[in-house]
């Protein structure tokens, strides 16, 4: 085995998706090393979304196969591929809105609880060990993410800069080793996207975390990642370093187009 392929935690290869007469991915092949940051780009429609829904298991792919950590995970529902340490966010927060901060990250917690219906129904010792690790690791990420404060007011009312602060915790809560932000920064001013930015490098050293980000802020993408995977209409562009991709012409030519036909 050669180290990459050592290095590989996440591998797509001929992976491709259609909606009706729509092919939303085409082929794709995508490997995702240990520990780094990996961005994914590209206009509006390119595939970023189903490519993550596929990874996560909220829809299926009509050929091809994905590997994680050497396993496949294609055809597993998206609570057990949770429960094999891939976690993600979405685009528009899905905070249970009438619940705290603190039970919000207690409830994700559970998702990889090792207490089962017995245990519940007992209240046998390992139910309560685990009640009391999960309640020790979501204050430290209310801590992390600066919401201690905030721990027993209701998610629905956090202002919505910690509204996705709270969201990307909750998947952190889930013990994930790949996390996978989706448009992280969306509805973000200039210094929280910086802080943003800030936190998502020191949850990779801190957590010893892979994380694939998809997001239309190019410059939080090009100060973030190691390494960006552009689409187009389903299928790959380019593949390379921020600055390898900033400068490929066919990148530009993609958002020039993108750029022009919505001008029309």
């Amino acid at each position: 085995m050669t180290g990459a392929d050592t290095d590989a935690l996440l591998v797509t290869s001929g992976l491709t998706r259609t909606f009706g007469r729509l092919v939303a991915l085409r082929n794709l092949a995508i490997t995702v090393r240990r520990n780094e940051i990996f961005g994914v780009i590209g206009p509006n429609g390119s595939g970023k979304s189903t490519f993550f829904n596929l990874v996560t298991g909220f829809i299926r792919a009509d050929a091809g196969e994905i590997t994680f950590d050497g396993a496949p995970i294609a055809n597993l529902p998206a609570t057990e591929i949770v429960r094999r340490g891939i976690a993600r966010t979405f685009q528009g927060t899905r905070l249970f809105r009438g619940l705290s901060v603190r039970d919000n990250l207690l409830a994700a917690a559970a998702l990889r609880s090792p207490v089962n219906w017995w245990d519940g129904l007992l209240g046998t010792p390992v139910l309560a060990r685990a009640e009391a690790a999960s309640g020790r690791r979501a204050d430290e990420l209310l801590a992390m993410i600066s919401l201690t404060a905030r721990a027993d007011a209701k998610a629905g009312d956090l202002p919505y800069g910690d509204q996705r602060r709270l969201e990307l915790a909750r998947a952190l809560a889930t013990g994930p080793r790949l996390l996978m932000l989706d448009e992280p920064a969306a509805g973000m001013d200039a210094a929280e996207t910086k802080a943003l930015l800030d936190l998502i490098k020191d949850l990779r050293k801190r957590e010893n975390l892979t994380v694939i980000v998809v997001e239309h802020d190019m410059e939080l993408i090009m100060n973030l990642c190691d390494r960006v995977h552009v689409l187009a209409q389903g299928e790959t562009v380019f593949e390379g370093t921020p600055a390898e991709v900033q400068a490929h012409p066919k990148v530009r030519d993609v958002y020039l187009g993108a750029d022009e036909e919505a001008a029309a």
